[in-house]
């Protein structure tokens, strides 16, 4: 059993009203974490504690803030069994996923320490004598992030790593699912250096989630908002920074197509899809959904593909016998279940898998999907690849493009100009060649397109993000104005 309390202001502390709520270990269903349950007032303490830090923080010179974002990298590995530990038992993902988790979030403090040194400018050639004009980058101000649970090391510290980066102070909302595992991500931070305020963490109970948000969003010191979730969730977001006038980054959902060319290489694509679609049970946002096929190699690959994913079975992360953990509920695991039924209604075939124990749910294969069925459309989350089979390159594209959703995707062909004409054609942020629709670098520009969001983390297009563009002139000697 853990208590987690809010942070503010570096100080650990319960909500205002001494409220709690319970974090459930989605396989047992036993207590994982008793985290403070902050209320909006609470939330708002956040944001004006952030607020009184941001003054000296974005005043300090990249130098400083470079140190201590690699102090905190090498202090989160330093404590990766903590992290491993509560976001097995917070989430049911496996330690593997864990693991991973730990790696590249590391990885982003230490790009975005990097980075620190790039919030540049430039020198824009003025048409007026005597005038210089340049386009000056300066921190936003307060920013908040908003984190979700299936990659919660990773999400979490991408959602603050840069604005920290570019001199801005942060407020981190935690997912009400694992709040233990984000609120260590506030305690390294601060046991790496940053001065009090600069980093602070809110946990809320599920019912107050929406108040807490909106409070966060609608606060007058905050400047910038992120969000990584659901498109349902990233609707409401970027609604209620519009009413404010509040400019926001949003990573949303995902259902992402993964095309099988006649001349790929099928071993490898069987080895890319199945892991794009089964790591950490289906649960990230870049999860390979739907497999479309060429009908020439389609028989080869879905037998190699049961094959593969026959051997990809769901057990308990604390056993640490089995490749997959859980789902982060039973729920999650029905909602799965319930699209399999549906499709297998309609005439698809279920390849393997396709059965649920509680929150274990084991690789699942369904073929012959066909836009008749829910399984088509609707973004599942969870252990289930859909095959789609189409007679040609044109309709691979056609039927890729044919959802509301995109963030990433996947080509697999031998003919590299061939590939790259289909990946341009594709409406997704993201795109991969000959690789697993599941890639991450701090470095790159990650995002997406329709209803997967606006905005992109990493590298110079964060720099954008969270910073202002200023336009300041330095004139010399006189002018002659009309009035």
């Amino acid at each position: 059993m853990f208590v987690t309390k809010l942070l503010i202001n570096d100080e650990a502390m319960d909500a205002a009203d001494a409220s709690t709520f319970e974090c459930l270990d989605p396989l047992t269903g036993d207590v994982a974490t008793i985290a403070s349950a902050a209320s909006p007032a609470d939330a708002a303490r956040a944001a004006v504690a952030a607020a009184a830090a941001y003054p000296a923080w974005s005043a300090l010179g990249p130098t400083t803030r470079r140190a201590i974002l690699n102090r905190a990298a090498d202090i989160l590995l330093a404590r990766s069994s903590d992290f491993i530990a509560a976001m097995v038992e917070e989430t049911g993902a496996t330690a593997l996923w864990a693991r991973i988790n730990c790696d590249l979030a590391a990885d982003m403090l230490r790009e975005a320490a990097s980075m620190t040194t790039q919030v540049t400018g430039e020198l824009i050639p003025s048409g007026i004598p005597g005038s210089m004009a340049m386009a000056v980058r300066q921190p936003a101000g307060v920013c908040v992030g908003i984190a979700p649970w299936n990659a919660p090391i990773i999400l979490g510290v991408r959602a603050i790593a840069m604005p920290l980066a570019c001199g801005n102070t942060v407020v981190l909302k935690a997912s009400e699912l694992c709040p233990r595992t984000h609120g260590l991500i506030g305690e390294i931070l601060c046991e790496a250096g940053l001065p009090a305020g600069v980093v602070n963490v809110v946990t809320n109970a599920p019912r107050d989630a929406a108040a807490v948000v909106e409070t966060l969003i609608a606060h007058p010191v905050v400047r910038r908002i992120n969000f990584t979730g659901s498109t349902r969730v990233g609707r409401i977001i970027a609604e209620t920074a519009a009413r404010h006038l509040k400019r926001c980054l949003l990573e949303l959902g995902g259902k992402a197509p993964f095309i099988v060319l006649a001349d790929a290489d099928i071993d490898e694509a069987v080895g890319a899809a199945a892991f794009g679609a089964f790591m950490n049970q289906g649960q990230i946002c870049m999860s390979t959904e739907r497999v479309i096929l060429l009908d020439d190699i389609a028989d080869e690959f879905v037998a190699k593909f049961k094959a593969k994913a026959e051997t990809l079975v769901a057990g308990s992360p604390r056993d640490g016998n089995t490749p997959l953990g859980t789902m982060i509920s039973a729920e999650a695991a029905r909602r799965v279940r319930a699209l399999v039924e549906d499709a297998l209604q309609k005439g698809a075939v279920l390849v393997c898998g396709g059965h649920a124990d509680g929150a274990l749910v084991d690789a699942t294969v369904v073929d012959y999907v066909t836009p008749a069925m829910r399984l088509y459309r609707e973004e599942s989350f969870g252990p289930l690849a859909a095959i789609i089979r189409v007679g040609s390159l044109d309709e691979a594209v056609t039927i890729a493009n044919d959802n509301e959703y995109g963030l990433s995707s996947a080509v697999f062909s031998r003919d590299i100009n061939q590939a790259m004409a289909v990946a341009r054609r594709l409406e997704t942020g993201i795109c991969h060649i000959n690789e697993a629709t599941v890639s991450d670098e701090p470095q790159m520009p990650f995002g997406g397109v329709k209803s997967s969001g606006y905005g992109r983390f990493g590298g110079n297009a964060a720099i954008d993000e969270f910073t202002e563009l200023r336009w300041i002139t330095l004139a010399s000697g006189k002018r002659q104005y009309p009035i």
